[in-house]
């Protein structure tokens, strides 16, 4: 994508006291397509062949703005999730959330014992927390199996929260 393409595709995203600057359309136009899911995914296949960072934050502003939630992005975010070329990884975490499939319990759980190095601040393991609520939110027995394998973790707010989940689930 080119400067000019990313600052189109930033007017997408709300800021607050200024909103948007651009629409869902104008961004579709420029691009020649008509389907928001289909461009989203075709830059995020393009920013991840090439392992660019900015697009691929770009291709999920994409997603986002277009309301594309659709199964055909379930494999290429389980694939860009591990990667340490980009920081969308707790995006990524809520994304897949979303999709509540059963084939991306793997992920979530990796999820919440890798912590990013451009996470290794977070004290409070907002990655791993958002990975053990979209796991609360698979309804399949290899997601409940993780979650109990959790709440014996050493760490506490891992822990927890698996706790939390599996009470809310019924299943404590």
């Amino acid at each position: 994508m080119t400067p000019e393409e990313q600052d189109l595709v930033r007017g997408l995203v709300f800021v607050p006291g200024k909103g948007r600057t651009r629409t869902i359309d104008e961004v579709l136009a420029h691009f020649g397509e008509s389907d928001g899911g289909a461009l989203a995914l075709r830059l995020l296949r393009d920013a991840m062949e090439r392992r660019d960072a900015d697009d691929a934050a770009m291709a999920l502003i994409v997603k986002a703005a277009a309301g594309a939630s659709g199964e055909e992005f379930l494999e290429p975010l389980i694939e860009l999730f591990p990667a340490e070329w980009h920081w969308e990884h707790e995006d990524i975490v809520s994304m897949l959330g979303k999709l509540r499939s059963p084939r991306t319990v793997p992920t979530l759980v990796l999820a919440t014992h890798w912590v990013p190095e451009h996470l290794d601040w977070d004290e409070n393991r907002a990655l791993a927390v958002k990975a053990i609520w979209a796991l609360g939110a698979i309804p399949v027995a290899e997601a409940r199996e993780a979650l109990e394998g959790l709440s014996d973790d050493e760490n506490e707010i891992i822990r927890e929260n698996a706790v939390k989940q599996l009470a809310r689930r019924g299943e404590l």
